[in-house]
């Protein structure tokens, strides 16, 4: 039989996993303080937290921040490259060649975007828990949580003038409502050529030494004027070095640390594969529709750069579980959280049960994982809108209280129904030309006949006994949807609207729902199980630990920390600054834009034209010990006087198992060192003007 391991060994093991030092995600409600004290003898002051805070953003799936006092905000290129490459043409492709404004009569509006500054957190844990009654199913928790949150949201927006979301922390131990105020109306300032913005291209992707210059500048308006923000961030006159201690205050997207082990191991056999196999085919879709010639080469660049990212992030997380050393210290911090659970009464009626409900609605959810990757609007970017519309207009001729949970609330409501009204948007932010939907929409019909077979109710329902070229061929160059003035008229018609509509996407679109919706409600069966348990579990660690530990990343505002430093790899020390000299380097050591082995470092012809204006020794990217993922990209990094002096784009590869686990020996983050973007921006792209409202004071 299996020995118990005593409870105070687990304990002791489970604190003393490695990276506990500088590991953590931290909220604003409560910023290791402690540690930062006794560690680096710095303790920020709230003045210092409130400015860092109210002077970052969030972008939806990236960070940024203010850099100015007339709204300038900084980011990564990679953040912003949809957006870029939806302003770009075959005449003016300003991905490729780059783009500065000179004047603000130059800034291009940037439709579709939406940023946001948070500005109010208020910890509503409490009154939610009293809508939930003895005897309630976790459903019908779920249910009456839903209801309360709905309501404490109407009450807040209506009090304080914002836009308020729910935040669930420790797994649903916590629970937030985060107020934000929201910025509309965003304009393109400057943004590097892709040569230097993913230098390297995908061999240096979450590599280190890096040298990519990924940034962007874009400005927002308010009422028609620059926005001048009560807080910026100002630009470090001093510059980093070697141990300079230094924060990133960004978005991180999801982190998995709190899951169980069941879960994990989930994600290891099942849905990191499933998501690794889907992205392999839409990349090589992509690829193959970008060898028709160099116009639809251009077309799919962005978001194929954008999928590899991806799945390169997938890769090494998957290889992070399969890491049986690794995977151990996960399972010992389990046993000793669950024995401490076992020897207490009240927690082990409350949770006892509680891992092996989680693992038997893995179980079940197994039985969905085909149809969950299957049905849908394959590939088709306007069957999806389609989809979107259908479902909007027969949830919301229901009551609200049966309505699925994001169909409830009205400015939940009036962001899904400004988004169905705007362009099309499909991967990565990007509408598709008719020939790549076509062609998308065709291998995605011809996937899902091979996955499920000519006979599935679903496939037949979809193709109607048509071949899917014929079929996708046809609804792409029929349907009006690509407009947004019939969307917008379908999204205010309502169901009626929609029931009475010809457009054959919302004909098929009609056909699909019942099944899509019958699926969906599986599947929140399911999730209503797993996130009770899930919260039930976080309240039991904060029982036997406190809130010492961060709790998962969530994709809302969080504060890490960690020095500058070095780190062991490949035999050798890696440095932890690179210069524009090793971008020259790199790209001489390839044989120049000559070389024929060259593909990802060849270097735009003016930073050669320029090479001799350029400081070499200037500092290029930097590496960090700080905690982050993705989500993160684009956030400001800080040093102790709250200046700005880097902008985090990526992590090492040794730290891409971070979504379930830190390491701190080899986890580094990469950051572009702010004084490279002033050397590019006023020796290589003629922008003194930016220059001097960067260093403003």
């Amino acid at each position: 039989m299996r020995l118990r391991t005593p409870l105070l060994s687990l304990l002791a093991l489970a604190l003393a996993l490695p990276g506990r030092a500088e590991e953590g995600m931290w909220t604003f409600d409560n910023l290791p303080l402690k540690q930062l004290k006794e560690k680096y003898q710095f303790e920020p002051g709230q003045a210092w937290i409130d400015h860092v805070r109210l002077s970052s953003l969030s972008l939806g799936g990236c960070s940024g921040s203010f850099v100015s006092a007339e709204g300038l905000v900084l980011t990564n290129h990679h953040c912003t490259r949809g957006s870029i490459a939806r302003l770009s043409s075959k005449d003016r492709d300003m991905i490729k060649d780059g783009f500065v404004a000179m004047d603000r009569s130059q800034e291009i509006k940037m439709p579709g975007l939406t940023y946001r500054t948070l500005m109010a957190m208020e910890n509503v844990t409490e009154r939610v828990a009293q809508a939930v009654k003895p005897g309630m199913t976790e459903k019908q928790a779920a249910e009456a949580r839903a209801k309360a949150l709905d309501a404490l949201k109407s009450q807040l927006e209506k009090k304080q003038g914002l836009t308020f979301e729910t935040v669930n922390l420790y797994q649903g131990g916590e629970t937030w409502m985060y107020g934000y105020k929201l910025f509309k109306d965003v304009r393109l300032v400057a943004a590097p050529e892709i040569a230097l913005a993913a230098f390297g291209g995908d061999w240096d992707n979450f590599t280190y030494p890096r040298h990519d210059l990924d940034f962007s500048l874009v400005r927002v308006y308010e009422d028609g004027k620059p926005y001048n923000p009560p807080h910026h961030l100002t630009w470090s006159t001093e510059g980093l070095q070697a141990g300079d201690l230094t924060f990133v205050v960004g978005h991180p997207g999801r982190t998995y640390r709190q899951y169980t082990l069941a879960q994990m191991t989930y994600d290891r056999t099942a849905g990191i594969p499933d998501y690794l196999k889907n992205a392999r085919r839409t990349v090589a879709l992509l690829e193959a529709f970008g060898q028709r010639g160099p116009e639809q080469a251009r077309q799919v660049q962005t978001l194929i750069l954008g999928v590899t990212n991806g799945l390169k992030n997938r890769e090494g997380a998957l290889k992070g579980l399969q890491d049986a050393a690794a995977m151990k210290r996960i399972e010992a911090a389990e046993q000793a959280l669950r024995a401490a659970v076992a020897q207490d009464p009240r927690l082990q009626a409350s949770t006892g049960g509680s891992w092996a409900r989680i693992e038997k609605a893995l179980k079940d959810q197994e039985a969905l994982r085909k149809p969950a990757a299957h049905l849908g609007a394959a590939r088709s970017t306007t069957l999806g809108q389609a989809l979107a519309i259908v479902r909007l207009g027969d949830q919301l001729a229901l009551p609200e209280a049966k309505r699925l949970t994001e169909y409830r609330g009205e400015n939940s409501l009036k962001t899904l129904r400004a988004r169905l009204s705007g362009p099309a948007a499909g991967m990565m932010g990007m509408t598709p030309g008719k020939d790549l939907e076509i062609h998308l929409f065709t291998c995605g019909l011809e996937d899902l006949v091979q996955a499920l077979g000519a006979s599935h109710p679903y496939v037949k329902a979809m193709l109607g006994g048509r071949k899917p070229a014929e079929l996708a061929k046809e609804l792409v160059e029929t349907t009006q949807l690509g407009n947004p003035a019939t969307r917008k008229a379908l999204v205010e018609g309502g169901q009626k609207a929609v029931a009475a509509s010809p457009d054959p996407m919302i004909i098929l679109a009609r056909k699909l729902e019942p099944m899509l919706l019958a699926l969906r409600l599986k599947q929140d069966a399911l999730k209503a199980v797993i996130d009770e348990h899930a919260a039930r579990i976080a309240k039991a660690r904060f029982a036997v630990y406190g809130k010492t530990l961060s709790p998962d990343a969530t994709g809302t505002l969080r504060v890490s920390y960690g020095t500058v430093s070095a780190y062991p790899a490949n035999g050798t020390l890696i440095q932890p600054f690179t210069t524009f000299a090793g971008l020259y380097d790199r790209h001489w050591g390839w044989g120049g834009n000559a070389g024929k082995a060259n593909t990802d470092w060849k270097l735009p012809q003016r930073w050669l034209d320029r090479m001799s204006q350029v400081d070499l020794k200037t500092p290029f990217n930097f590496a960090h010990a700080v905690d982050t993922v993705g989500g993160n990209s684009g956030s400001p990094v800080v040093n102790r006087k709250g200046e700005l002096v880097g902008l985090l784009f990526d992590g090492n590869i040794d730290g891409l198992p971070g979504s379930y686990f830190y390491d701190e020996r080899v986890n580094r983050s990469v950051s572009v060192d702010v004084r490279s973007i002033l050397e590019a921006l006023g020796k290589v792209y003629d922008a003194p003007h930016l220059v001097k409202e960067l260093l403003a004071r």
